[in-house]
């Protein structure tokens, strides 16, 4: 009964460890996470800078998993290569070893101390601040969490030194069963290196966090459990457990995206590979390192402290790793395009919410959510362009090109589907006001989009029955039209190419003139067409005609709506829709 209680206790002091690290994590993101989008964006194109920013980045969020997950989202939402990913990865593995660094500080120093005032610190912020600051709390009060478990954890796993001096033989008993079971494992030399290894591999995919893992490995080794060279076999399975993380997130994503987490996978792989090859004469060179400690870092417990050890075996390790591999980040990108291949021609793709198990990435997935909205506006004027091409060739058989155009209109249907469940997933994880105010935006541009494309499909069956029917439009009218459908197409291009950019009032005071151009054009047209009508002309052709000069102004209607929602969104005031 004492065995289970100790093993619940263990168990629930990680919980804390983990639920403080979603909290901080979380809080981070939403304080920051436009800010570190934008540094990922901008501070990646060298390969060293991209290393700087990935370990920057999961030293904040303390979750190399965060991190990575965050890169396939960008890389599958195009805002970066490939090869600035893989920068990007290399430095997440060296952020991820401040994890080592702190836990090592809980064996010498009681952190849980200082938990609960940081926790004391954050909860006002949490309670009465607004947007950042109140993010700002909560990352406090995470990160107070974070220490507090770590500090439960560490008193939840007993004493070996302790255990084996107990009066109570069945306490000796135990101890000297796993001692001996963790012996027997260690005794068939590089052998027993691969069982560890295996080990941390599996202890990462069970708790789906490689510094919770992380924090276990070394607890058991602070308390005399495991040996240094087990330890350190079992950290270097972590290092490629954790690495699950970013392949799930990129299954259903683009070829980009895999690549990124495949390369994630092989730089890794990579490392623990020569790692091995050098196991002892490295961990011989560490543990003389971590000798030359000043004597105020060591515990009591041990000549040596074992949590320090391994804190510089981890960052030794990744350091020695990105010196050697970084510049063989061109070759990394060519294994990995051969080893995932462009796939053949398919309909288009369909969103896939990037999310993990331990943290809502709500605020992750704006990148490619805003993406997949540029796509669909670049379909609008697809076809658009299409339709005006068969309108303007009734005597030519473009029966092929109709079809195609109506599989647009389909692929725009599914892509509005898609971005509208996308983004109200987006909002279910909870995000900041900013982003959630620009997510109501983006919903109202998507169903904006969407009654575009719908106009536009009703001018490809006008255009489709004109040439069926075979009516014959006078000079005039054929002008007519071409000029309503050129200022039209000039709101759709001017949408398109300005949608997710902040706008100032010259820019919508010019949406507004051409829409207020096609307007005046429509009702001359339409005129025009009535005028035609009275003098005899053919009924059911002048008044497609119509049909189309009204559909023609509806669209350059909807593209005004699309602008000025953009900018109001942007700008922090509710979009009251032109109708």
């Amino acid at each position: 009964m004492a065995v289970f209680l100790s093993i619940l206790q263990i168990l629930g002091s990680l919980g804390v460890f983990l639920y403080g690290m979603k909290v901080m994590s979380e809080g981070i993101q939403r304080g920051a996470g436009d800010r570190m989008r934008k540094v990922m964006e901008t501070m990646t194109h060298n390969r060293f800078t991209a290393v700087l920013t990935g370990a920057f980045t999961t030293g904040l969020l303390q979750s190399s998993s965060a991190t990575t997950v965050m890169v396939v989202s960008f890389v599958n939402a195009g805002l970066l290569t490939l090869v600035e990913s893989i920068g990007i990865i290399m430095g997440a593995n060296l952020g991820t070893t401040l994890t080592a660094w702190i836990i090592a500080l809980v064996g010498k120093f009681s952190i849980a101390k200082i938990a609960i005032p940081i926790i004391g610190v954050g909860l006002p912020f949490f309670f009465v601040g607004k947007d950042r600051w109140r993010s700002f709390g909560e990352s406090l009060i995470g990160f107070g969490l974070l220490f507090f478990g770590l500090g439960l954890l560490k008193n939840s796993v007993p004493d070996v030194k302790g255990m084996l001096g107990s009066t109570d033989a069945e306490v000796v008993a135990q101890a000297e069963a796993v001692l001996g079971f963790v012996k027997g494992l260690s005794g068939y030399g590089y052998g027993s290196l691969l069982i560890f290894l295996l080990i941390g591999i599996v202890l990462t995919l069970v708790v789906q966090s490689s510094s919770a893992a992380m924090a276990i490995t070394v607890t058991l080794a602070i308390n005399g459990w495991i040996g240094f060279h087990e330890s350190a076999a079992i950290v270097l399975g972590e290092n490629i457990g954790t690495t699950v993380t970013a392949w799930l997130a990129s299954l259903g994503a683009n070829v980009g995206a895999r690549r990124a987490a495949r390369a994630h996978f092989l730089f890794n792989v990579l490392g623990v590979a020569w790692m091995l090859i050098a196991f002892y004469p490295f961990t011989g060179f560490v543990e003389w390192l971590a000798a030359q400690l000043p004597e105020s870092l060591r515990t009591d417990r041990i000549a040596t402290d074992m949590g320090f050890t391994l804190a510089i075996f981890h960052s030794l390790f990744n350091l020695l790793n990105i010196c050697i591999l970084v510049g063989f980040v061109p070759l990394i990108a060519k294994l990995v395009t051969r080893w995932v291949q462009e796939p053949p021609p398919s309909p288009r793709r369909r969103l896939k919410f990037i999310s993990q198990s331990r943290l809502d990435v709500g605020e992750l997935n704006m990148p490619e959510a805003e993406e997949a909205i540029r796509e669909l506006s670049g379909l609008t004027l697809e076809m658009f362009d299409g339709c005006m091409r068969v309108f303007d060739n009734p005597n030519h058989d473009l029966s092929s090109e109709v079809e195609r155009l109506k599989q647009l209109e389909d692929d725009a249907d599914v892509l509005t589907h898609d971005i509208t469940e996308y983004l109200v997933q987006t909002t279910a994880a909870e995000i900041s006001v900013e982003n959630a105010q620009v997510v109501g935006s983006l919903l109202r541009n998507v169903a904006e989009l969407e009654e575009i494309s719908d106009s536009i499909y009703r001018l490809i069956r006008m255009a489709e029955r004109r040439y069926q029917k075979g009516y014959a439009l006078g000079e005039e009218a054929s002008a007519g039209l071409r000029s309503l459908s050129e200022a039209t197409r000039e709101s759709i291009l001017y949408y398109d190419q300005n949608l997710l950019s902040p706008l100032g009032q010259a820019q919508l005071e010019e949406i507004q003139e051409i829409e207020e151009r096609t307007d005046v054009l429509r009702k001359e047209h339409n005129r025009q067409a009535m005028e035609r009508i009275k003098s005899g002309s053919d009924v059911p052709a002048e008044m497609l005609i119509i049909d189309m000069s009204n559909h023609l102004e509806s669209i350059a209607n909807h593209a005004r709506n699309v602008v000025e929602q953009a900018h109001l969104g942007q700008s922090g005031n509710d979009p009251e829709v032109t109708e």
